[in-house]
């Protein structure tokens, strides 16, 4: 502009020739850098680093090393819906050919929850951060948790792959076939699919998920969780760690034993805590989640997926033990069995906690 002109000339005419070079200089370095920034060639130093280097692991969610990721960010906020706060029925579906052994291991799993003589750290220490949820009368999830009634769909009445929309029909199926009855205050439904059954988006985007039945379907509301068993279709996805990725290969922690030797039902085991917990605090998908957005809510198991212990973070795992055959655990149930589930978000703590937790502080 004229203004920037008669400035400029103003101040030359003051200064000796070296000052009006060296002040040419600047401008001219300014002007350049301004054109690579608005070409792309120029990079601030948070952003330019060396690939070659290693970068130590993320750490900005807590400074503490006993609970891995607190965060102030985290907005878990309770949106006014129910918990399930009465004694909690479980309702099991296994639809296709299941093992018995593989049958009897994931419901060893679920009748530990409400087991108290397994030595600690146990599966029932482990869902008392669960049970730390409670509605807005200030009733908390019930720490009473049963398997009520069981079917076998071995003829895969809907087929091999199945939809979020048909697993209501395979509830429907099993509901309407009265092996249990229709439980729509304590009664919850888990559907539980064979190794050779796909479903949409599996191993791209879920392993598990929960929801509730349409009356239009089933004929009542009823909260219903979905998890596949991941032994052949995708282990290094759904039952990580037990399995890696090719890209990890030599490369990161290796893949570890499985607690009771089958990398697909060990797998299961942790997705199925990782819902139980979620359908428990949020049946209705209106009760305990972060973010704005109930269609796409993160809820207490999202928040801590992938740790298993302290120091857990950044791809690992986190403080974990081993049996006397090196096989990995970190919760003791019933019949002397092990399990390696994922940790919870604790509401008191406001950080992702498990009972197998080592104060390092």
């Amino acid at each position: 502009s004229s203004q920037f002109y008669f400035l400029l000339t103003g101040i030359l005419t003051n200064m000796s020739p070296l000052q009006s070079l060296l002040l040419f200089l600047s401008i001219l370095v300014l002007f350049s850098l301004a054109v690579c920034e608005q070409n792309g060639d120029f990079q601030t130093l948070n952003t330019k680093f060396n690939p070659r280097i290693p970068l130590p692991p993320l750490r900005t969610l807590s400074s503490s090393k006993r609970f891995e990721g607190s965060s102030d960010l985290v907005k878990l906020k309770y949106h006014m819906g129910p918990v399930l706060s009465s004694p909690i029925n479980i309702y099991l579906i296994w639809y296709g050919n299941w093992a018995r052994p593989h049958k009897q291991l994931i419901k060893d799993f679920l009748l530990s929850i409400s087991d108290t003589t397994a030595p600690h750290p146990s599966v029932s220490d482990w869902w008392r951060t669960v049970s730390l949820y409670t509605d807005q009368t200030g009733a908390n999830i019930s720490s009473s948790v049963s398997i009520a009634g069981e079917y076998a769909d071995r003829r895969y009445s809907n087929g091999k792959h199945l939809t979020r929309l048909s697993i209501q029909d395979v509830i429907a199926t099993a509901v309407r076939s009265k092996p249990f009855p229709v439980d729509h205050r304590k009664g919850i439904y888990l559907v539980l699919t064979a190794e050779d059954v796909t479903m949409d988006e599996y191993c791209r985007a879920v392993c598990g998920f929960h929801y509730f039945t349409f009356p239009s379907k089933v004929g009542y509301t009823l909260p219903y969780a979905w998890v596949g068993n991941s032994g052949t279709q995708c282990p290094e996805v759904c039952a990580y760690p037990f399995a890696v990725p090719e890209y990890m290969a030599g490369g990161g922690p290796g893949k570890l034993s499985p607690p009771n030797g089958n990398v697909g039902v060990d797998g299961m085991v942790s997705v199925i805590a990782h819902e139980l917990a979620e359908l428990s605090s949020n049946p209705l998908v209106n009760a305990w989640y972060a973010g704005e957005d109930p269609t796409a809510p993160t809820e207490i198991g999202d928040l801590c997926e992938g740790l298993y212990g302290t120091g857990g973070g950044g791809g690992y795992i986190g403080e974990v033990m081993k049996d006397k055959v090196g096989r990995t655990f970190n919760l003791n149930g019933l019949r002397n069995r092990k399990f390696l589930v994922q940790w919870v978000w604790s509401p008191i703590l406001n950080a992702c906690a498990g009972p197998n937790a080592i104060d390092l502080n």
